[in-house]
């Protein structure tokens, strides 16, 4: 049995009529969630923050970086939940061990290279791979690098609050590293 012929069986299993009422697109909370695509957060992350379906709108991306600031996918979705959802705070969250903080760009060009994909594509639609990738070296700086970016995007409000929190993987408990109401960073109290 294939990936996708075990998803469809799975599928066809959770599915029972009556069984979830429509959500409206909006979220309950007007919050939105920017954070990282590992798969140690799924089915936790937002049981920590007391989050059910339908509350919030979650972005994903590898640790949650950005690294087209005006015109990513990141920040299009947040001006989308902001002016088109009702979202009005933002939760930029990253967590410790995350992977981005561990990879060698060199290495990951090689993989490319391995699996097919040219040097001179990479050269030419990615010279600054590290850059591209998004890799940082500390979760900390990583959030409060992108609520800085997001805080001081021309496309946010500056009425919308944004927080910057740090996750653990582990036990699920969370970080302030920067109190949105106030801008001031806890960063310092982490280390």
């Amino acid at each position: 049995m294939t990936q996708l012929d075990s998803i469809m069986a799975a599928n066809r299993d959770f599915i029972k009529p009556d069984a979830f009422p429509p959500l409206p697109k909006a979220p309950k909370k007007q919050i939105a969630i920017f954070t990282c695509m590992d798969t140690r957060l799924v089915d936790f992350l937002e049981p920590a923050m007391g989050i059910l379906r339908g509350e919030a709108k979650v972005i994903k991306n590898a640790g949650n970086t950005l690294v087209d600031p005006m015109s990513g996918a990141v920040i299009r979705s947040l001006v989308a939940g902001i002016f088109m959802l009702g979202v009005d705070e933002v939760f930029v969250i990253g967590h410790r061990d995350c992977g981005m903080a561990e990879i060698d760009a060199d290495s990951v060009k090689q993989d490319m290279i391995s699996r097919g994909i040219s040097p001179d594509v990479i050269d030419i639609h990615v010279p600054d791979l590290k850059q591209w990738l998004g890799i940082f070296s500390n979760p900390i700086q990583n959030i409060e690098r992108v609520v800085k970016i997001i805080r001081h995007n021309p496309l946010i409000p500056k009425d919308v609050p944004i927080h910057g929190l740090l996750f653990c993987p582990n036990d699920g408990h969370l970080d302030i590293v920067i109190n949105g109401y106030t801008q001031q960073s806890f960063a310092s109290t982490l280390i």
